[in-house]
């Protein structure tokens, strides 16, 4: 989708909230608008470490969680959600929650989820929407970023990296695709029909809270598998359950197999798709390797 390469990124503009939850102060969560290199406005969220953002606190000005022990100084996950994901959905508090114990934490809401501007091209032009979001933690002074995405989101963080589009340390990756226009699952078909069709955009938008771009891509961006050999020599952790319903194991093998020895490869056994399915012991898991890897 979209009508031209998302290769190219640029520096990042803030364009604070003008209603009651803009950014706060003092270690507390800061909330405001990026403005990405195509122009579109992402809706971003900053936790310092240890200070874990609840949307049920907005305009109280205060975060949820008090100070966590063991907070890697200087070190910030970048989350990269799922399709049909967004910034305050549970799934990706949880996750935020989790890796809160290791560092800072940046998450948003790609192109035309929740309260970001645009429409989801799917995971072409979210390239920017993620380059933006390192480059505002990068503002914020962090000096080591490593991003972890998930499923649409797992993609583009292998994208984001091979594009040397903001430097990362470290990147995780699960649950994603090796190659695009996969419908060998039931899932994928339905996802499909969902993102071709006007009956599925419309499900979409109003029943998913995501509203969906009608073009397809053209050109076609480079693919998860073709992106990963670019990504040496950052460390990279490709992550995926063996009951994933959407992309079965060929795909994560895939990856490890390009990525070669900067690479990690970890089969979940009993684990399903993406942030839902990721328990609490695997995400510790990753955030102690990243604090290895880029910490």
């Amino acid at each position: 989708m979209g009508t031209d390469a998302a290769g190219h990124v640029a520096r990042s503009t803030l364009r604070p909230y003008s209603e009651t939850r803009n950014v706060t102060r003092d270690g507390a969560p800061m909330r405001t608008f990026l403005r990405t290199a195509d122009g579109v406005a992402i809706d971003s969220v900053y936790e310092p470490g240890g200070v874990v953002y609840d949307p049920a606190d907005e305009g109280a000005g205060k975060g949820s969680g008090k100070g966590i022990a063991g907070v890697s100084p200087g070190l910030v996950l970048v989350i990269a959600h799922g399709f049909t994901g967004d910034a305050d959905r549970p799934h990706v508090r949880r996750v935020a929650h989790a890796f809160a114990r290791y560092g800072a934490v940046v998450t948003f809401s790609f192109r035309g989820h929740g309260r970001s501007g645009g429409r989801s091209t799917v995971g072409d032009r979210e390239v920017l929407d993620l380059a933006a979001a390192v480059a505002w933690a990068r503002e914020l002074g962090h000096t080591r970023v490593a991003t972890v995405g998930f499923s649409m989101g797992g993609s583009v963080v292998l994208r984001h990296a091979a594009l040397d589009a903001g430097g990362v340390d470290a990147v995780v990756s699960v649950s994603a695709p090796a190659r695009w226009f996969y419908r060998g699952t039931a899932p994928m078909r339905r996802l499909h029909w969902l993102v071709t069709r006007p009956a599925g955009r419309l499900v979409g938008r109003y029943g998913l809270r995501t509203r969906i771009h009608h073009r397809q891509w053209d050109p076609v961006p480079l693919s998860p598998v073709e992106a990963v050999p670019r990504i040496a020599p950052t460390p990279l952790l490709v992550v995926h359950g063996d009951q994933d319903a959407y992309f079965p194991l060929d795909h994560p093998r895939m990856l490890a197999e390009a990525a070669g020895e900067h690479g990690e490869l970890w089969v979940e056994h009993g684990m399903g798709h993406a942030e839902n399915a990721a328990p609490e012991p695997l995400l510790r898991r990753i955030g102690d390797w990243v604090v290895a890897r880029a910490g």
